[in-house]
């Protein structure tokens, strides 16, 4: 006598129900994983703006000035303010998502980084620092 062999494997209403489950998750955690992205590169362009704003605090310290010449001497006609080290967020790789700026005169600085225009952090606000202290997303 022959006896009929089970089958194995899954039928089309479980794998549909898998696959409905499988979407749900993908719809519910993508957009929060985007966001932890764009909350980690907002974070790595705060880092770069208090490393140049410890940069700064150097030069204050070393010339009494936040824009000292090419003399290294303060109140003389060539002041001008340095040249950042990172001009860029993050400070490694090619990609640019933040761009840092430097205003500064003899007795204060401010730093911005700006989101980089079409990349997924436009529209996040721009972080300034200031030889205060004080910080802000704008």
């Amino acid at each position: 006598m022959i006896r009929p062999v089970p089958y194995r494997g899954f039928t089309l209403t479980e794998l549909l129900i898998v696959v409905a489950i499988v979407g749900i998750l993908a719809a519910i955690a993508y957009p929060s994983y985007l966001e932890q992205i764009r909350k980690s590169r907002r974070a790595d362009a705060e880092a770069v703006l208090l490393q140049a704003a410890q940069f700064m605090e150097r030069i204050y310290s070393e010339s009494g000035c936040y824009n000292p010449g090419p003399d290294g001497l303060c109140g003389t006609t060539d002041d001008a303010a340095p040249t950042l080290p990172y001009t860029k967020s993050p400070i490694d790789g090619s990609e640019n998502y933040y761009g840092i700026s430097l205003q500064a005169d003899a007795t204060s600085f401010t730093l911005q980084a700006t989101p980089t225009p079409g990349t997924s952090q436009e529209g996040t606000g721009t972080l300034t620092v200031n030889s205060l202290g004080e910080k802000s997303w704008g």
